[in-house]
């Protein structure tokens, strides 16, 4: 501002200056004119280069070098007098001379005005030098002193900083150290299930930590403070050692549900945690109270569950009579069903109660396996024995080890979060808590299993235990898998191979002779054996196991050899082979409704089946159709030796066959077709043969038709007889029976 205040004074003066100008301008004026005016002309002396006198020592020098100039070598050449051109020259300066001094006179007042305005601008510049100078020492003043004051911000920037550390440690420091009068008074007064006494317990949980860390570093703050934690530390322990324990002795308690009280420790699991890292000797005091009082809960409740299970078994078990190739002697009841096709052979060593299921038969005992029953609600004994009801070994087996599971993952979880345990320790802790009952549960099954003869029952429980396993592994409950489970398997696995090769050592045994009158329906040996071998191979689909199929093997084998020492024992073939074709065909049907098609069994008995069927056909052709089938079978292999001429001379034999076939070909299929319906048990495979028998026949009718049609039996006149073979087909499929 100070500085445009000068400039507009500075120009004001300019502005005076020049108003003044014009006058003396004038006057400046008139006095140069009247001074050229009084100018004489110019008198060059010695100067004139036109005179003669002028001598000029290096005068040859100079006319040499202006001799050598262009435009004097132009002025010689012409003729140009140097002298008169000389003074035109002169005289041509003098004129512009003159001229330039009239022009400078003409503008002498815009000159002095001119001239008055730089001076007034020169003033100005002056005084505003004179401004610049006193701001830049000015600037050069406060550069320095920002200079200083950043130096000092700086300084002040790092001791802030400094104070700042200092701040937040020792008001942390303070705010540890100070017990505040709040959380005396909740630890003293509230009851431990109040959420504020729990915050204040995280609180004073952290001042005892703090504490012991300073103490370590020596501070003298810690001893100010130590008395009172100390004393809280106490009191909370006391308080929280009171509740637990109550928590744990409600346990005890009849008809507890101590799921409930877990659930209760487990929002204060904090508690132990506190009691743990500040006082070992009272969270031990816990932990062995929690232990005793759980094992001997466990134990009593899980013996009393299995001693009242075992009153709704079914009171008839099999024993060691019960086999396979025991002989159904008149102290075995029998029961008879059938489902529409093959008749059903159930066998017991006493009279059967109205529900039980067969020893040998799975029925519907394997539903205990469906997801929906194997982690179904456990069974209920007064609720089961006020009904009546009786279940198989296995459905109680299954209800105690799904309550067994559901308890032990329930309890390992329980450990594992409330006492903070995980891995070795939280197994060697289950395992101080379930281990009486584990021991327990081995030795009652130990004892049952080592008199048990239903290997079904066995099956079913190895199966149980491998998804409970599946289920326990689905849920990462370890528990239960390092030491029950596979104690569990090594007793039932054994057992069930044992029964299984005292039924194959029973079928081996067998002698035919002492199993009463010779029938050609299914044994009930062979029966057993399809359901037993069905149940297995369908339990077994899901989790196999190459001993079992092995001994099922053997098995097969053992009852394949009886069921050809059995057929042995009938007098005719044909009779050996209704007999054999009976009972594959219901093995293969039972095998079929629970194994896969692709089984070892199934394409065992199928290929068995289709073997003596085929040999059963030509077996029952062969009394109405033998001669024609003998004709053609060896006119056949004659003609491919190219030697059928040797047949020309059996014209009678000829007329004979097709004539007897014509007259009697009806009456035999008819009769055919009755007896394969009486030899069979299954309708449907008797069908079945007699379709293939038909086909058969209409095959060898076609083949004898062939014959007849060669070179060497064409001019027979009995060819003429010969039943078109399409209306033989039509006429054949009139016979054919339908169910």
């Amino acid at each position: 501002m100070a500085e445009a205040v000068e400039t507009s004074s500075g120009l004001s003066d300019v502005n005076i200056a020049v108003g003044s100008t014009p006058a003396a301008l004038g006057s400046l004026h008139d006095e140069m004119k009247c001074d050229l005016e009084a100018v004489p002309s110019l008198n060059l002396g010695e100067l004139d280069l036109t005179t003669d006198e002028f001598i000029l020592d290096e005068v040859d020098i100079h006319i040499q070098a202006n001799l050598e100039d262009d435009l004097v070598k132009e002025a010689l050449k012409t003729g140009v007098d140097l002298r008169q051109y000389s003074k035109q020259v002169e005289s041509e300066l003098q004129r512009i001379e003159q001229a330039s001094i009239k022009d400078y006179i003409k503008e002498s007042q815009n000159i002095a005005s001119l001239h008055n305005q730089i001076t007034a601008c020169d003033a100005i510049l002056e005084r505003m030098e004179g401004m610049l100078s006193g701001f830049q020492s000015d600037l050069s003043s406060i550069s320095s002193e920002i200079q200083t004051l950043q130096q000092q911000s700086v300084s002040m920037n790092v001791r802030l900083k400094n104070r700042q550390a200092v701040r937040s440690q020792l008001s942390q420091l303070v705010d540890e150290l100070v017990v505040p009068s709040t959380m005396i008074s909740v630890i003293l007064d509230s009851p431990v299930t109040e959420q504020e006494f729990l915050e204040q317990l995280h609180e004073l949980n952290n001042k005892i930590n703090f504490a012991k860390e300073l103490s370590f570093r020596e501070t003298l703050a810690c001893s100010d403070i130590q008395d009172i934690v100390d004393r809280l530390k106490i009191k909370a322990v006391t308080k929280i050692r009171e509740f637990i324990l109550q928590k744990i002795y409600s346990f005890r308690k009849p008809m507890t549900n101590y799921q409930i009280p877990q659930n209760t420790l487990l929002k204060y699991r904090f508690f132990y945690q506190f009691l743990l890292a500040n006082e070992r000797q009272v969270a031990k005091e816990i932990r062995d109270e929690y232990v005793g009082t759980m094992s001997k809960i466990y134990y009593s409740y899980f013996k009393s569950y299995s001693g009242r299970l075992m009153k709704v078994q079914y009171e008839e078990v099999a024993d060691k009579d019960d086999l396979m190739g025991v002989e159904d002697t008149a102290k075995k009841g029998i029961l008879g069903a059938c489902d529409g096709h093959i008749p059903c052979f159930c066998f017991f060593s006493k009279p059967s109660l109205k529900s039980r299921n067969t020893i040998f038969t799975l029925g519907q005992r394997g539903a205990v396996l469906s997801p929906a029953e194997l982690e179904g609600p456990i069974l209920i004994p007064h609720t089961a024995q006020r009904g009546d009801c009786r279940y198989p070994y296995e459905t109680l087996f299954r209800s105690q080890h799904y309550a067994l599971l559901d308890n032990g993952c329930r309890e390992f979880l329980f450990l594992s979060d409330f006492f903070m345990v995980a891995g070795n320790s939280a197994l060697d802790l289950f395992n101080c808590i379930m281990g009486k009952t584990l021991s327990m549960f081995l030795k009652s099954m130990s004892t049952y299993v080592s008199d048990c003869y239903d290997s079904i029952a066995i099956f079913l429980c190895i199966h149980i235990i491998l998804r409970f396993k599946a289920i326990t592994a689905k849920r990462n409950i370890p528990a239960l898998d390092n030491r029950y489970w596979e104690a569990v398997l090594e007793l039932l696995w054994p057992r069930f191979e044992l029964i299984l090769e005292m039924n194959i050592q029973s079928i081996r045994d067998t002698d035919p002779q002492k199993l009463g009158v010779l029938d050609t329906r299914p044994h009930y040996i062979t029966r057993r054996y399809a359901e037993f071998s069905s149940a297995i191979v369908s339990i077994n689909q899901t989790f196999p196991n190459e001993r079992t199929n092995a001994l099922l093997g053997q098995l097969q084998v053992e009852v394949e050899n009886f069921v050809l020492k059995m057929a042995a024992e009938f007098p005719s073939r044909k009779d050996q082979l209704i007999f054999l074709i009976n009972n594959y065909d219901m093995m293969l049907s039972v095998l079929m409704e629970r194994a896969a098609d692709d089984s070892k069994e199934v394409e065992g008995f199928q290929q068995l089946l289709m073997a003596r069927t085929q040999e059963f056909i030509e077996e029952i052709l062969s009394p109405p159709f033998g001669g024609m089938i003998a004709f053609v079978k060896e006119s056949e292999a004659l003609m491919e030796k190219g030697q059928l001429d040797r047949l020309k001379h059996d014209e009678a034999r000829i007329t004979q066959l097709v004539r007897g076939f014509s007259s009697t070909w009806k009456q035999s299929v008819e009769a055919l077709s009755q007896d394969v319906m009486r030899s069979f048990t299954n309708f449907k495979n008797g069908t079945s043969i007699i379709q293939g028998a038909l086909t058969q026949l209409i095959q060898y009718y076609h083949g004898f038709h062939k014959v007849l049609s060669q070179p060497t039996f064409r001019s027979l006149a009995v060819r003429s007889e010969l039943i078109n073979l399409h209306h033989l087909m039509v006429e054949v499929k009139k016979h054919k029976p339908n169910f």
